[in-house]
């Protein structure tokens, strides 16, 4: 295998390019699943990075995880009775009820799909 260098400076540096150049949007889950295996996985982490299969992968995990929002909030809102009703007779109240709910659902996907081996 040949690989070419470029001198920079003092320093030969090797002429590296990635193989998968495909644009991955990672949101806020994919990036906290990123911190996590860099953290506390450090060995999946670099296996990740050197396969090219990081960006892929916390894409994924993102989407995952809007995904499981968009299934359980309203879920364990109608589950609660937090209802259009509550909202229009007590609007505080039901945004209190839905941040909570939202709380919760959030502590189950970082448990379930960030912070999982």
């Amino acid at each position: 295998m040949d690989i070419t260098y470029t001198k920079i400076g003092d320093y030969y540096l090797p002429n590296i390019a990635l193989s998968n150049t495909t644009h991955y949007h990672i949101g806020k889950y994919g990036w906290m699943r990123r911190a996590f295996l860099r953290k506390h996985r450090p060995i999946q982490y670099s296996d990740l990075v050197l396969t090219e299969k990081l960006f892929p992968h916390l894409a994924e995990i993102d989407e995952a995880c809007h995904q499981r929002l968009e299934i359980m909030i309203p879920a364990m809102a109608e589950q609660e009775g937090v209802t259009a009703t509550l909202k229009r007779i007590d609007q505080m109240e039901w945004v209190r009820r839905m941040n909570n709910i939202k709380a919760r659902a959030e502590e189950i996907i970082l448990a379930e799909l960030i912070y999982a081996d």
